[in-house]
C-alpha cells in the first residue's frame, strides 16, 4: 500500500550533522510539552467549572471540554480518549444533548480505529453520523462521512469507502465547505495510491492543490503536500517526490506541527530509501523515530519501522533490521494491515538468507507468497470495484444532473429579471455613494501621506544621534588603546624599548585588545540594530547551553579577578527567541558583574519559571549603585558608563544593547542594587512553546 497519511485535518536542509540532530532533539521535546500545555488548559477548565458552587455535569460547555480533551490525548493518551467519550456520552444523553452525543460516538469511533478494531469503529461513526443527521448539523455530518470513508478503506471495503466519499463531496460541495471538499478529495487520491493507480490519485490530487489555493492555509496545503511526495516517491518521480516534502517540512518545523513532521520526516527517509542512499534515509528515520516516541501512531509507526528494516538490511545491519521489521510485523498482525505484513515478512526472508539460516527465511518467505498473492487477488477486485463505483455514480449524477437542469430551466427568466432589477439598484447606489468614497479616499491618502513625512523626520533625527554617538565611541574607546598600541610596536620597532621591557606590556596589551573586541562586537550589533539592519529570528533555544558557553568565554577575565562565576540555571530553560541577540545581552550582562565585582567576589546566574515566560537573574556581590545610578541606566542612548573595580574600561554601549536585545524578543528587563553589597539584573524571555492542534 502507498505510505500516505490519511487526511483527517480538523475543521478547521551541506550543514554539519551536529546541528541536524539538534533540531531534531528539540522538536522530539516539543511533543510533550505542546500536548502538555493545552491538556493542563483543557483540565483547568474542567477543574474550574468543578468547583462552581451550582456545577452542573449536563452543562454543555462541560460536555464539549470532556470531547475536546479526549481529542486532545488521542495520540498520547488513547485510554484516556476513551474514558472522556464514555463520560461525555453519559452526561449528554441525561441532558438531551445531541451534538455531545454525537462527537463522544465520533470519539469512540477514533479510539477503536487507532486500535484497528475497523467493525466497532464503524459502528460509532454510523450512530455519530445518525445523530448528527437528526439535528442537521453538516458540519458533523461531513466529518463523520469522511471517517466512516476512512475506516472502510482501511476495512478493505473499496466500494464502501468510495461511494462514502462521493456522497460526502456532493454534501461538501452544497455547503460550500471547501476544507472538507480538500480533504474527502484527498481521501480519494489516497484510496487510488494505494491501488498503485497513480494517474488517477494524480488528478484528484489536482483538484485538492486548487481547492487549497482557495483555502489559503499552508498548513493545509503542506499536509497534501506530504501526501503528494508519498505518492510521487512510490511513482518513482523522486526529484517531485523531494521537492513536495521539503517545502511540507519547513511548514511543519515552524509551526511545530508533530504528528504531520514525523511522517514528512519518514517519507524523505523513504525518497532516498529508493535512491539507495541508505545514510541519510536512517537520518531522517531517525528524526521521525524521535518524534513517535512521544506519539501513539501505529500506522505511522509501521511505514517508518518498515522503512527502517529495509534501510538497516541494504547497510549490511542485519541485527537491526531485523528487530525493526519484527516490531513492524507486530504492529501489523495488531492492526491486521496485510500490506505491512507482506513487507516485513520479505525483508525478515532476506535477512535469515543472508544469514544462511534456510529454514526460518523459508517460513517467512512463505508468508510473504501467501499474503502477496491474497493481495493481488484483492487489488485486482478492488480496482475492478473503484472503476465500477465511480461509473455508476457518475452515470447516476448526470441523471440527477438532467433532471435539475430542466427544473432550473424554468426559473432563469425570473432569475434575469431579478438580476436585472439588482444591477439597476447598484448602479445608483454608485452613483449616489461615489462622491463621499472619493473624498473619503483622498482624506486617508492625505493623513498616510503626513504619518509617512512624520515617521521619515523621526527617522533621520534618530540617524544623526546614531551617527554623532558612534563617531564619538570610536573617537573615545577604541582610538586611544589602538593609538597605545601602535606607539608601543614603533617604540620595539625603533629599538628605543627592548624585549623584556615590551614584554612586560604583554598583559596590558592583552587586556586592551581584549577591550577593543568586546568594544567593536557591541557597537557592531549596537550599530546595527540602529541602523534598522537586525532583524529578530526567533527559534527554539535552550538557555543553560547559551549561559554555559558564555561563562568559559569570559572565565579568564574572572580568574583574574578569582571571581567565582556559578550557574544555577535549570536543565529545561528552553526559549523561543533569537539566540544571537540573546547571546549579546547574557555576555554584557556577565561582562558588566565581573567588572563591578572585586577580588574574591561571585557572580551567580539562574533562571526561574513563570507562567508564560523564565526570570532569569544575574547576581553579584560588587560595589553596587545609588537610586540615581539606576535610573539612569536604561534612558533611551544615554551611553552611560563607568569604570571597574579594576579600572577595566566601557563604551556604555552593553545596556543599551542589552535592553533594545531584550525588548525584540519579547521581554523586560531591570535592575535592583544596594551600594557596596551587590546588583541583581534581571530580564525575561517567553517560553519556548506553541499551541498544538491535532488533526481530526
Amino acid at each position: 500500500m502507498s505510505s500516505v497519511k490519511a487526511c483527517l485535518k480538523p475543521l478547521p536542509s551541506s550543514i554539519k550533522k551536529a546541528l541536524l540532530f539538534l533540531v531534531a532533539g528539540i522538536y522530539a521535546f516539543l511533543p510533550a510539552l505542546a500536548q502538555d500545555t493545552e491538556r493542563m488548559r483543557l483540565e483547568n477548565s474542567i477543574d474550574e467549572l468543578r468547583s462552581e458552587q451550582h456545577f452542573n455535569s449536563k452543562d454543555t460547555i462541560y460536555i464539549d471540554l470532556l470531547n475536546e480533551l479526549g481529542h486532545k490525548l488521542r495520540f498520547y493518551h488513547s485510554d484516556s480518549l476513551l474514558l472522556l467519550a464514555k463520560q461525555a456520552l453519559k452526561h449528554s444523553v441525561q441532558s438531551g444533548y445531541k451534538k455531545g452525543e454525537s462527537i463522544s460516538f465520533m470519539r469512540m469511533g477514533d479510539y477503536y480505529s487507532d486500535k484497528g478494531d475497523n467493525s466497532k469503529a464503524i459502528n460509532y461513526y454510523w450512530r455519530s453520523s445518525e445523530i448528527a443527521g437528526e439535528i442537521k448539523n453538516n458540519e458533523l455530518i461531513l466529518r463523520t462521512l469522511n471517517d466512516l470513508g476512512t475506516e472502510y478503506g482501511y476495512q478493505g471495503d473499496y466500494a464502501k469507502a468510495l461511494n462514502t466519499y462521493l456522497d460526502a463531496i456532493e454534501l461538501a460541495e452544497a455547503a460550500k465547505n471547501k476544507r472538507m471538499l480538500s480533504i474527502i478529495n484527498e481521501n480519494i487520491a489516497n484510496l487510488y495510491a494505494s491501488q498503485k493507480d497513480y494517474t488517477q490519485a494524480l488528478e484528484f490530487f489536482v483538484k485538492v492543490k486548487k481547492i487549497n489555493e482557495q483555502v489559503g492555509d499552508d498548513v493545509f496545503s503542506s499536509e497534501t503536500m506530504s501526501n503528494l511526495a508519498s505518492v510521487y516517491a512510490d511513482k518513482g518521480q523522486l526529484d517531485y517526490a523531494m521537492f513536495n516534502i521539503n517545502q511540507s517540512i519547513k511548514v511543519f518545523e515552524r509551526d511545530a506541527i508533530l504528528d504531520w513532521l514525523a511522517f514528512a520526516y519518514e517519507i524523505k527517509g523513504k525518497v532516498y530509501l529508493k535512491e539507495k542512499k541508505y545514510k541519510w534515509a536512517l537520518h531522517w528515520y531517525n528524526q521521525s523515530e524521535m518524534l513517535h516516541a512521544k506519539l501513539s501512531d501505529d500506522r505511522g509507526k509501521l511505514d517508518l519501522f518498515n522503512g527502517m528494516a529495509e534501510a538497516y538490511l541494504g547497510q549490511g545491519q542485519d541485527e537491526l533490521s531485523q528487530k525493526f521489521a519484527l516490531e513492524a510485523y507486530e504492529i501489523s498482525k495488531e492492526i491486521q494491515f496485510m500490506e505491512g505484513m507482506k513487507k516485513c515478512a520479505e525483508t525478515l526472508y532476506k535477512i535469515y538468507k543472508s544469514r544462511r539460516d534456510y529454514n526460518t527465511a523459508l517460513e517467512y518467505h512463505e508468508v510473504f507468497r501467501n499474503i502477496a498473492d491474497t493481495l493481488a487477488r484483492n487489488d485486482n477486485n478492488k480496482s475492478l470495484v473503484l472503476l465500477k463505483t465511480k461509473m455508476e455514480y457518475d452515470k447516476q449524477k448526470q441523471v440527477l444532473i438532467k433532471e435539475n437542469e430542466l427544473a432550473l430551466a424554468k426559473q432563469e427568466n425570473y432569475i434575469k429579471i431579478a438580476l436585472s432589477i439588482l444591477f439597476i439598484f447598484m448602479v445608483i447606489t454608485i452613483l449616489v455613494h461615489r462622491s463621499q468614497k472619493i473624498q473619503k479616499r483622498l482624506n486617508t491618502e492625505l493623513k498616510a501621506k503626513k504619518e509617512i513625512l512624520e515617521k521619515r523626520e523621526e527617522e533621520l533625527s534618530e540617524s544623526s544621534e546614531t551617527k554623532t554617538k558612534l563617531f564619538s565611541i570610536i573617537g573615545h574607546d577604541l582610538r586611544g588603546p589602538i593609538a597605545a598600541l601602535h606607539g608601543l610596536l614603533n617604540m620595539f620597532m625603533d629599538g628605543e624599548i627592548g624585549k623584556t621591557e615590551f614584554l612586560e606590556f604583554m598583559p596590558k596589551l592583552r587586556d586592551d585588545v581584549g577591550h577593543i573586541s568586546f568594544t567593536l562586537n557591541n557597537l557592531l550589533s549596537w550599530g546595527y540594530t540602529q541602523m534598522n539592519g537586525s532583524v529578530t529570528k526567533p527559534s527554539l533555544v535552550p538557555l543553560e547551553s547559551l549561559v554555559d558557553e558564555n561563562i568559559k568565554l569570559l572565565s579568564e577575565i574572572a580568574k583574574k579577578k578569582s571571581i567565582r562565576i556559578v550557574s544555577e540555571m535549570p536543565s529545561n530553560t528552553i526559549t523561543w527567541v533569537d539566540g544571537n541577540q540573546i547571546d549579546i545581552v547574557v555576555r554584557n550582562l556577565l561582562s558588566n558583574a565581573l567588572k563591578f565585582t572585586p577580588e574574591n567576589g561571585m557572580v551567580t546566574i539562574g533562571a526561574f519559571e513563570k507562567n508564560k515566560h523564565w526570570e532569569i537573574q544575574i547576581r553579584d556581590t560588587g560595589i553596587g549603585m545609588d537610586k540615581s545610578t539606576q535610573d539612569r541606566l536604561f534612558k533611551k542612548n544615554s551611553g552611560f558608563t563607568t569604570y571597574g573595580t579594576n579600572n577595566e574600561k566601557g563604551t556604555g554601549l552593553g545596556l543599551s544593547l542589552c535592553v533594545e536585545m531584550v525588548k525584540k524578543n519579547n521581554g523586560d528587563i531591570w535592575v535592583d542594587s544596594i551600594p557596596r553589597k551587590g546588583t541583581t539584573f534581571y530580564f525575561t524571555l517567553p517560553k519556548g512553546q506553541k499551541e498544538y492542534s491535532k488533526a481530526s
